[in-house]
């Protein structure tokens, strides 16, 4: 049973816990050896040195080798288990944070499309894996380790607890001058990754217009905008860092100061005097450790603390019950459509069935609705208010892997990935070469594709490498058209294509007729809409008349007429 209220980051770092309890056992016991070397000038200064005994030196010294080895394969077996656990964390959060990287790309309508979660739980793994996690494991064993010093003599005791109530202030002073830097610098530095990434996806119409120098002008801003942050946080840090190592080695040197005085006053033996500055440098490690690795500290925080946020705001999805395969009608109910990232609905109070096998032209004039209303039909945007169903059930109730197959979608803006035409074209699954060439010939893009170098295993980028627009369009047709879908939506599908694109457009609508498949074709040229069986008209987010085409055209045509009259008035 999931625990209430507790985030997926928390619960794979709850998963974990085992093997962090092991790390910090195994600390416990690294921490115990590092009093060796104490120990070991404490009798080596207060038992051999007085009595020359070599035996005792040997012994002494091979205990203390042993020791040492032992405490190293300790270190090694703590640092795989950290490696171990980061491994563990990405392995279950990898999928989980991929979907959300996913899904803000897919509700911002790809403003927000970047892998920062991604990177945000690689950068937690690698800090995982670090030194800077061992300071936290060690941390605990100062108060032990100052015990141990008011064992030596009280005045070792207090001069431990003031040097580490300094190294503590500066640590302190350290977060207060850094932390709001860095933060402020990675926020810019997150902005100014994704406006150079939006830039470079559009680098032939910046070349084309000369446009180069001004982008790059802004894009210049941003960094140095981030450099200045960053150096100035550096900057500051660094300080702190000298000036924590210069209170840790200057305390270290006095306290053999101290330690001389109370052997001259014969209160401790010339053993507990070196021993005592020993411990007291293991004492401190840890702190000075923090303070020199705060910067990832800082960082770790902001990519735990943004990884929380995302997972919290974008849910895993509940397993649904699976649905009966869909047949292809489309209802709206009152529905409310607002765009990612905007406060405006783009379609109001939608109200319209289409039945399985309407093959439905969508028109209107710019800035109508149109594409909002074919995202709408898929479920891509899912409705504000009202309801949009799909078989009866509301489209957003659907598995996506279980329904995607009956699905066909050719936006207006073509997106082929990388590898090669056959993969594309089967959806990057399984490549049945029958289904592949089946859809390939629907699209009367077959013959086409034969003629490319490598054929259906020719490889192409996500741009589409060498081919034309008219052809990209026809693959992304072929692959919505892969599978014999029971709906299928067409946003401008004849925008790039010649007249022999357009006959291959029309044709593959007369197939999907004999099929029985649902169509949604939206379009501004009059010559593809001949294939259509009814007609949807769009004005401001708004149906303006929906039903049979001739009537449609009729509905229309007697709306037009009094302006045709009137304007024919004006001219005589």
């Amino acid at each position: 049973m999931k625990p209430i209220n507790k985030t997926d980051l928390e619960l794979a770092l709850l998963e974990c816990r085992s093997a962090f309890w092991s790390a910090a056992g195994f600390s416990m016991v690294i921490n115990i050896l590092m009093l060796a070397p104490s120990l070991y000038m404490l009798q080596v200064y207060d038992r051999v040195v007085p009595t020359g005994n070599q035996s005792t030196l040997l012994m002494l010294t091979l205990i203390l080798v042993l020791l040492f080895i032992t405490m190293s394969i300790m270190e090694w077996v703590r640092s795989q288990i950290l490696i171990r656990v980061s491994a563990r964390l990405e392995i279950v959060l990898n999928q989980r944070v991929f979907e959300v990287a996913y899904k803000q790309s897919l509700y911002s309508g790809g403003q927000r499309a970047n892998s920062q979660a991604l990177d945000d739980l690689t950068a937690l793994r690698q800090f995982m894996t670090g030194n800077g996690l061992f300071a936290f494991f060690d941390a605990p064993w100062l108060p032990i380790y100052i015990a141990l010093m008011f064992v030596f003599h009280p005045l070792y005791g207090w001069f431990s607890v003031a040097t580490s109530i300094l190294l503590v202030i500066l640590a302190i002073a350290n977060e207060l001058a850094t932390a709001k830097t860095l933060a402020e610098a990675n926020t810019t530095a997150m902005a100014g990754r994704g406006l150079i990434n939006r830039h470079l996806r559009n680098a032939e119409v910046i070349e084309s217009m000369g446009m180069l120098s001004n982008v790059r002008k802004r894009w210049l801003e941003t960094t140095h905008k981030v450099l200045i942050l960053q150096s100035t946080a550096s900057s500051r840090a660094g300080l702190i860092a000298a000036a924590s190592k210069v209170v840790r080695l200057t305390s270290q040197s006095l306290i053999l100061a101290v330690g001389a005085y109370l052997v001259i006053e014969r209160e401790i033996s010339p053993g507990m005097m070196i021993a005592g500055s020993i411990l007291l440098g293991r004492a401190l490690a840890p702190i000075d450790l923090m303070i020199a690795t705060w910067k990832g500290f800082v960082n770790a925080r902001g990519q735990y603390q943004r990884l929380n946020d995302v997972l919290t705001q974008m849910p895993a999805q509940q397993e649904q019950m699976r649905l009966p395969p869909p047949k292809g009608q489309i209802r709206f109910e009152e529905a409310q459509v607002i765009p990612p990232g905007s406060k405006i609905p783009a379609l109001r109070g939608i109200s319209l069935a289409i039945e399985a096998g309407d093959i439905v032209g969508v028109i209107g004039p710019s800035g109508a609705g149109k594409s909002t209303f074919a995202r709408a039909a898929l479920g891509i945007w899912p409705a504000a208010a009202g309801k949009i169903r799909l078989d009866g059930a509301d489209i957003v109730a659907w598995n996506r892997d279980e329904l995607g197959p009956y699905i066909g979608y050719l936006p207006q803006d073509i997106e082929l990935f990388e590898g090669s035409i056959s993969e594309n074209i089967a959806r990057f699954g399984e490549v049945d070469p029958e289904e592949v060439i089946q859809a390939a010939q629907m699209a009367d893009v077959h013959d086409l594709i034969l003629r490319l170098p490598e054929g259906y295993d020719t490889l192409i980028g996500a741009s589409g490498g060498t081919l034309s627009g008219g052809q990209r369009q026809r693959i992304g047709l072929a692959r919505a058209l892969y599978g014999n879908p029971v709906l299928v939506v067409l946003d401008e599908p004849n925008s790039n294509l010649d007249e022999q694109g357009e006959l291959a457009l029309s044709n593959a609508l007369q197939r999907l007729k004999q099929k029985h498949t649902t169509v949604i074709l939206v379009s501004h040229r009059q010559t593809i809409l001949t294939k259509v069986d009814k007609l949807l008209v769009l004005n401001d987010g708004q149906l303006a008349v929906y039903g049979p085409k001739d009537q449609v055209i009729a509905h229309l045509q007697k709306q037009a007429q009094p302006a045709i009259n009137a304007d024919a008035a004006r001219k005589n």
